[in-house]
């Protein structure tokens, strides 16, 4: 892993920027099913800027997004983009053999028929690496969140889908084919034996966040987003309440899953749902009921920053790399 410690702050502009053409920044990028993240720092790891937009409906057009989000992110720190030395990208899916492109990745079909790197990279102008989008918060967390301190935590994100980052000795496990950690294909939540299942897993299935709006539109009849259900279930809203309460209880069930594996020193949660601290007493409760009452589990303080500040790590090393006249 990189020394390289990236701040969280500050979080604007250098009021005196110089154009000198030098490769002194990076540009990591958080690129989901729903929205796409990107923030600018030097190539010592200090955080300067971020943007966010919404992503295209399959992926289809995310090279020109990120393209855009790059140039508006050099003209809000006031340098060029031939200033920026390589960019990282922390996808929701797995990095093919090549790393050109990202295979399991149900909310961003478009890519596996394109090669995203080389063609983001022939639009940016320098090179671009790309990593599993949880597995890049994982690292986030490692360099400037609650896994510092921690050589063995695991990172659990939980939002459009689910995915695990693994910190073992204090290095990013990726496992034989870059899939270590996608726990959505846990055995359990749906039916495995359902080919319908197959393609986001069964436990992501049911911990999905489009999982928890069915549950309620099942019980009630309204479609409404998990954020209104978790609200309707603040107030005592039954069926809000139940349908949150299932899905700690999978939640809960991956955890003892994950933890008879891997026997981490601290689980990690992060994503839309998973950084809800309503959800951590359900998630705990649950725990209790399965007999695993002494895990430690805490909700991640970088939020959304944590897949943009691991993007900005893969790409300081991607710079080093190329410096160095090397592959990362």
């Amino acid at each position: 892993m990189t020394s390289t410690q990236p701040r969280r702050e500050p979080l604007g502009h250098d009021p005196h920027p110089h154009n000198s053409g030098s490769l002194d920044h990076v540009i990591g990028v958080d690129l989901g099913g729903t929205k796409i993240r990107a923030g600018i720092a030097t190539v010592a790891g200090e955080l300067l800027a971020e943007k966010r937009t919404d992503t295209s409906s399959d992926g289809s057009d995310v090279s020109g997004q990120i393209y855009s989000l790059a140039l508006e992110l050099c003209d809000t720190i006031g340098i060029t983009l031939d200033r920026v030395a390589a960019t990282g990208v922390g996808g929701a899916g797995v990095p093919d053999t090549t790393g050109t492109t990202f295979d399991l990745a149900p909310n961003l079909t478009a890519l596996s028929a394109i090669p995203f790197t080389e063609r983001l990279s022939a639009l940016l102008g320098h090179p671009v690496v790309i990593e599993n989008d949880v597995n890049v918060s994982a690292v986030g967390e490692l360099i400037a969140g609650l896994g510092r301190g921690h050589s063995d935590f695991v990172f659990i994100s939980v939002g459009t889908g689910i995915g695990m980052g693994i910190i073992a000795n204090g290095s990013l496990v990726r496992g034989a084919k870059g899939a270590a950690g996608e726990i959505g294909f846990l055995p359990f939540g749906a039916d495995p034996l359902e080919s319908a299942n197959h393609v986001r897993g069964p436990l992501e299935e049911v911990t999905a966040g489009d999982a928890v709006s069915s549950r309620f539109l099942v019980s009630e009849g309204s479609v409404l987003s998990p954020e209104e259900i978790f609200a309707r279930a603040a107030t005592g809203d039954q069926r809000a309440v139940d349908a949150v309460d299932e899905e700690a209880r999978w939640l809960a069930a991956g955890i003892v899953a994950v933890n008879a594996v891997l026997a981490p020193e601290l689980i990690v949660l992060g994503g839309g749902i998973g950084t809800r601290a309503d959800l951590l007493p359900r998630i705990t409760s649950w725990l209790n009921r399965f007999g695993q009452p002494d895990l430690t589990i805490r909700v991640s303080e970088l939020g959304h920053l944590a897949p943009v500040i691991g993007a900005v790590t893969i790409a300081t090393e991607a710079a080093a790399a190329a410096q160095k006249g090397t592959s990362r």
